[in-house]
């Protein structure tokens, strides 16, 4: 593929996560059916969490490959072999669009860290919710598209595809809640008052019932593909935080944008936007739709899962924050996300105080 054709996200391999290529092509060379030297390897920025990299063979196939980052890691993170699993059982047995994955290797002394490799898949990622420049109509298809590749995700028996043990059954709120106070612990930098009442009043508020299913634990517009030229979902990318879990966690993280305004971020999300200007559905039409897809009557208390996510995020961005004030983060601009963990929990707390 011509320089030009490449996706506009590539860049060098950062000083930081630089590994010996050749010994990279040889292990791709015994593992990955089709692959021809020579190897050339860019670094897409962004993947805050896991390092990632396009890789072009002698044959102009193309490839992505993901790895652990460097340094000393939090407990459970960071868990490639867990991201591949997931995939290679989706791909292998679902209609959940994910990319063929290609190869897992556990060996640090190939580049380093544990990494797998997986196809690359053309088309086009929106790192702004908004999506500029696209057509309010096929906003909205890709948010229907969005929305009905979440519930197959959420449709799936999980059992049936070989995950019966990819987490555990039952209490998914309780265990995260836990899980990501702890974490959360281990990255705090300052005292946000917000994160400390949500860390008591979350465990002693969690809505009756309790559901499994594979639960993505990032999935938004920015984690998936989008068809070069059509208004639908090729690809679920960034699995890392996958697990079996409560679905409604997964629909409420993805309804987050519709609460973020500025100060999320550089592209923010839409609060107090006008939906039918956009092209996408409300909040309310949103959750109706995948209300529909999972033979759902409603969803209540969704204030609390609302509420449950963004907690939960506000820890990952507080991870983020301290890999980068360490110096081991993927991504340059990880120490841009120091004030986002203060926001979203802010702004959790809001959604639920009047119920405290």
């Amino acid at each position: 593929m011509p320089m030009s054709e490449l996706p506009e996200n590539l860049t060098a391999i950062r000083a930081a996560h630089v590994f010996e290529e050749r010994r990279l092509a040889d292990y791709m060379e015994a593992n990955v059916a089709g692959f021809h030297n020579p190897i050339r390897v860019l670094q897409f920025e962004g993947g805050q969490s896991n390092p990632t990299f396009h890789i072009t063979d002698g044959a102009g196939r193309m490839y992505v490959l993901r790895k652990k980052p460097p340094g000393k890691l939090l407990p459970s993170a960071h868990q490639v072999d867990r991201e591949y699993r997931v995939i290679k059982a989706l791909a292998d047995h679902t209609d959940v669009p994910v990319p063929k994955p290609h190869a897992l290797c556990r060996d640090d002394s190939v580049i380093g860290t544990w990494f797998y490799i997986m196809e690359f898949l053309p088309g086009r990622i929106f790192a702004d919710p908004k999506m500029p420049g696209i057509a309010p109509a096929d906003r909205g298809k890709i948010f229907d598209s969005m929305n009905d590749v979440l519930a197959r995700i959420h449709n799936v028996d999980y059992r049936a595809v070989g995950l019966a043990d990819f987490g555990r059954e039952g209490q998914y709120i309780q265990r995260q809640i836990a899980r990501w106070s702890s974490q959360y612990d281990l990255s705090r930098t300052e005292h946000i008052d917000s994160m400390e009442t949500l860390k008591q009043w979350l465990p002693a508020n969690i809505p009756p019932g309790d559901e499994t299913r594979i639960s993505h634990g990032d999935y938004r517009l920015g984690n998936t593909i989008v068809h070069p030229t059509e208004p639908r979902i090729v690809a679920v990318l960034d699995w890392e935080l996958s697990t079996l879990g409560h679905p409604l966690a997964d629909l409420a993280y993805n309804c987050m944008m519709y609460h973020f305004g500025e100060g999320f971020g550089a592209s923010g999300g839409y609060a107090g936007m006008d939906f039918g200007a956009l092209g996408i559905p409300g909040e309310h039409d949103y959750v109706a739709a995948y209300a529909r897809r999972t033979g759902r009557k409603d969803i209540p208390f969704f204030d609390f899962y609302l509420a449950f996510s963004l907690f939960r995020l506000a820890a990952i961005v507080q991870g983020v924050y301290k890999r980068g004030l360490d110096g081991n983060a993927s991504s340059e601009t990880a120490t841009k996300y120091g004030n986002r963990a203060r926001a979203m929990a802010d702004l959790a707390w809001s959604m639920v105080a009047t119920r405290a």
